[in-house]
């Protein structure tokens, strides 16, 4: 769900204590006191996302790039979970209030800092997962201006790191170009009952690379990781295994046979379907 869907600021502020836990938004002025105002300190001091940068540090990094104009912290009534600290953006200077967004952090009494809502969590990934994150979701909702040179630029995915090194690195390296569509998402787990995906990191890339290899990854290959907290970023797709398993060169010298199983059983749907396959090229050394 996209924040353009989750709609403006009233709405917005609700869901956002709902997804956090953080009890009935009851929000205090802008004019801080000051026993807030250490709260507010401690999630600017204390707080750090997977590579150590600290929330305005990805903030003022963020609004370079992409449509985030840093609004204003603020603090709301304390609750049996703890007390929520929120900072309110907009996508443009001109937006007014109930245009804003908010990204908010849950204190418990122990100092635990849970962030929230889902859309802000790639922000523990570092700046420019949280960054890409936003244009991202500017393109898949056809907002003017969208950076896409940032979208595109293999060096931001490097905060994906695989055996063989980082992603963008390996990109450049395999000659590989990023289109579209880009995801970098946060995905919730619905419930503690949930075995299946869920509560996990999740990017996705669309690339073109110009190396000799069959069509089938070369051509709108598909790259999806994965990351959970605490652990590494996982390969899913076809493409990504070999990316994490091979070193650029060398990613398409060795058959697989789940892949093959694969695109043989693709083969024949499209044949029972009636769509020809004459001259698909099987993505397998022979």
């Amino acid at each position: 769900m996209t924040m353009k869907t989750m709609g403006r600021r009233p709405l917005w502020f609700g869901l956002a204590l709902a997804l956090t836990g953080f009890g009935a938004p009851a929000i205090t002025s802008r004019e801080v006191r000051a026993d807030n105002n250490a709260l507010i300190d401690m999630i600017k001091s204390t707080w750090r996302a997977q590579d150590g940068e600290t929330a305005e540090q990805i903030f003022a990094k963020a609004s370079k790039v992409a449509h985030f104009v840093p609004r204003g912290w603020e603090v709301g009534q304390k609750t049996d979970t703890g007390e929520p600290v929120f900072f309110s953006w907009a996508k443009r200077r001109e937006d007014k209030a109930d245009d804003e967004y908010t990204i908010g952090w849950d204190v418990a009494s122990d100092g635990k800092m849970t962030l929230g809502p889902p859309y802000a969590k790639p922000m523990e990934l570092g700046w420019q997962a949280f960054a890409l994150s936003l244009i991202a979701d500017e393109a898949t909702n056809d907002e003017k201006g969208v950076n896409l040179r940032f979208l595109h630029d293999p060096a931001n995915f490097n905060f994906v790191t695989t055996a063989q090194g980082k992603l963008g690195d390996l990109l450049r390296r395999g000659r590989c170009t990023i289109g579209d569509p880009v995801g970098v998402d946060y995905l919730p787990k619905i419930d503690e009952k949930q075995t299946a995906k869920g509560d996990l990191w999740r990017v996705q890339l669309s690339v073109d690379c110009k190396i000799p290899g069959p069509t089938y990854f070369t051509r709108d290959g598909i790259i999806i990781f994965e990351k959970r907290e605490g652990q590494d970023w996982e390969p899913q797709s076809f493409f990504a295994k070999r990316i994490a398993t091979y070193a650029p060169g060398s990613w398409f010298d060795r058959a697989d046979p789940k892949e093959q199983e694969v695109f043989e059983a693709g083969r024949k749907a499209y044949e029972r379907a009636g769509i020809p396959t004459r001259g698909v090229q099987s993505p397998f050394p022979r």
